[in-house]
């Protein structure tokens, strides 16, 4: 295997690539952008993981059953810290930034365009 990605369909592709680009400061390594601006194909490296976002364009029927974590790892509570401030306006906080059971410091949450997300040290 070459890579593996983990793949969003998102409505406001270049808005979310704006947003987990400074929440996870990655870096965008490629792009493919349709006749509207909106991204067929991104690819973001956070933390050494592919984010790969494109556009949906007809409307699905939410069925989001998976979770995208990042483990962290001891010392990483100020990059945790900085993702949830940037993903948790307009999102479903399941877990709010606190200590739990397996960590000190987490958060669970469906950001503004419906990604589960868990990151924790």
């Amino acid at each position: 295997m070459i890579r593996s990605m983990m793949q969003m369909y998102v409505k406001g592709s270049v808005e979310a690539v704006a947003l987990y680009q400074k929440a996870f400061e990655a870096e965008l390594s490629n792009e493919y952008k349709d006749e509207n601006g909106n991204y067929i194909h991104a690819e973001l490296n956070a933390f050494g993981q592919i984010l790969a976002i494109s556009e949906v364009d007809t409307e699905r029927t939410p069925s989001n059953t998976m979770q995208f974590c990042f483990h962290m790892g001891e010392g990483g509570e100020e990059a945790v810290k900085r993702a949830y401030e940037m993903l948790k306006d307009g999102a479903n906080i399941s877990q709010p930034l606190s200590p739990c059971f397996y960590s000190p410091c987490m958060f669970g949450l469906i950001d503004r365009f419906g990604v589960n997300w868990c990151l924790f040290v």
